[in-house]
């Protein structure tokens, strides 16, 4: 059995700025940008067609957006409905692990761009280096360059 686990983040109203941020800070690539506009007319009867009793969104707010970074792995996202409440990103870090110190030294510096900066990149027991951010979107990051072998 394969199981795979993409994370998919929600924004208010940001997922556009937001994913061609991290295309260009990722060196990744968006492989989809559907706006709430974009959606087919869902079946009726269909759990898309009954938004939990509230009327389907329209707009340009994205409804579902995909990057695919070098590597294969995915990152999803999506603007909140129109009238959904927002309370940010919380309880959660997405980790990068890079191959060398100096991929993860130029992600960093990427995403720390605008953002802010919890722990600075420096050497750890498990990684050459690894540091922590929050990015001007919200969303926290670890980032880890180089794994250090840890004892069984």
């Amino acid at each position: 059995m394969t199981t795979t686990l993409t994370p998919y983040l929600s924004f208010d109203g940001t997922t556009r700025e937001a994913f061609a941020f991290y295309e260009k800070a990722l060196d990744a690539k968006i492989q989809a940008m559907m706006s709430y506009a974009d959606m087919p007319t869902p079946p009726a009867g269909s759990a898309a067609e009954s938004c939990g009793g509230q009327p389907a969104p329209s707009g340009d707010g994205i409804m579902h957006a995909s990057l695919v970074l070098p590597g294969g792995a995915l990152l999803f996202a999506g603007d909140m409905p129109p009238g959904t409440p927002f309370d940010g990103i919380k309880g959660v870090m997405l980790t990068l692990e890079y191959d060398s110190v100096e991929q993860a030294e130029t992600a960093f510096a990427a995403l720390a761009e605008g953002g802010q900066i919890t722990m600075p990149l420096a050497p750890s027991f498990w990684a050459k280096t690894f540091g922590m951010l929050t990015d001007r979107f919200g969303v926290s990051w670890a980032v880890n360059g180089e794994a250090i072998p840890l004892p069984s």
